[in-house]
């Protein structure tokens, strides 16, 4: 018997269940995206409830930029270990060396760079496949994409050449070059993502919880002093009580003020939240409205 009543947990943990026994099913050569973040995290918990006692029929894939907080690199390769899966690490400083990918300055923000070293990732490993723990809650260019996303052979998406999921039927045929960026928890929100984290006791890095942390003001957001932020001039270093709803790259990753230690308070912190989690996070998405669109459509997650 269950410890827990039925719930719509239940429901959004199976239909997730089943797509990734679909992607397994009718893919040759899949991958599991995984960044140590609570989205990524909660898909473990998913591929672990689809397929143990077996291995993963995937490896996990983690595209690098090199400027992810540091804890949580370190969550990321601790847990591949406890699980006893494959990790590919996809350095964007390979791309870097290979002209692939050119920066205007050394702290320039590397996420809208992501989609090439993930592209050559998928050439190179030949995969057909990618499971995502994107949502459509996220962001405006989220709320368009299908749970089974197909990309042309360049990797780029098209929002208005979408294929149907009528009955949750799904279509997984591709062509040699093409690829599909499969959803499994595209009907989840932030808030559902933190009660299964409550609920299954599911561990994660210790900055998404309230802890002291010094950082700049800057625009309509907090960004944390690391290396790669420093202040420039007029700004002021602050040391303040911030947890990170999100994480990423550390140069465009904002924290929010809260004091929300534990699961239950970001529970409760979430549900009165009316700002979505990238639009108050994300530096680099709120300069412009169509940028996440534009990137998806060149090959981003």
């Amino acid at each position: 018997m269950s410890d827990h009543p039925f719930t719509h947990l239940d429901v959004l943990e199976s239909e997730a269940i089943h797509i990734m026994r679909e992607v397994a099913a009718e893919c040759a050569n899949p991958a599991l995206l995984f960044s140590g973040g609570k989205d990524s995290i909660v898909m473990l918990r998913l591929a672990e409830k689809a397929f143990r006692p077996g291995r993963f029929p995937f490896p996990l894939v983690h595209i690098d930029t090199e400027h992810n907080f540091p804890e949580v690199i370190e969550f990321r390769d601790r847990r591949a270990k406890e699980l006893g899966e494959r990790l590919i690490v996809c350095s964007m400083e390979d791309s870097i060396k290979k002209g692939r990918v050119v920066l205007r300055s050394a702290d320039q923000s590397r996420n809208p760079f992501q989609s090439i070293t993930l592209l050559d990732a998928i050439s190179d490993h030949k995969f057909d496949a990618c499971i995502g723990g994107a949502r459509r809650d996220e962001e405006k260019a989220r709320a368009k994409e299908r749970i089974f996303s197909f990309r042309d052979e360049f990797g780029q998406w098209d929002p208005k050449n979408q294929r149907p999921e009528l009955w949750d039927i799904y279509n997984t045929r591709t062509h040699p070059g093409e690829n599909i960026r499969v959803f499994p928890i595209s009907n989840w929100t932030e808030l559902d993502v933190w009660e299964y984290i409550g609920r299954e006791q599911l561990e994660v890095p210790h900055i998404y919880f309230a802890h002291r942390r010094e950082v700049i003001r800057r625009g309509t957001g907090l960004l944390p002093v690391c290396h790669l932020v420093q202040p420039k001039d007029g700004e002021k270093v602050e040391e303040v009580m911030v947890r990170f709803r999100t994480v990423g790259d550390m140069s465009c990753t904002c924290p929010v003020e809260s004091d929300a230690a534990d699961i239950d308070a970001i529970v409760a912190e979430t549900a009165m939240t009316r700002i979505t989690e990238r639009g108050a996070t994300r530096m680099d998405d709120q300069t412009s409205d169509a940028s996440m669109e534009l990137r998806k459509k060149e090959g981003y997650f």
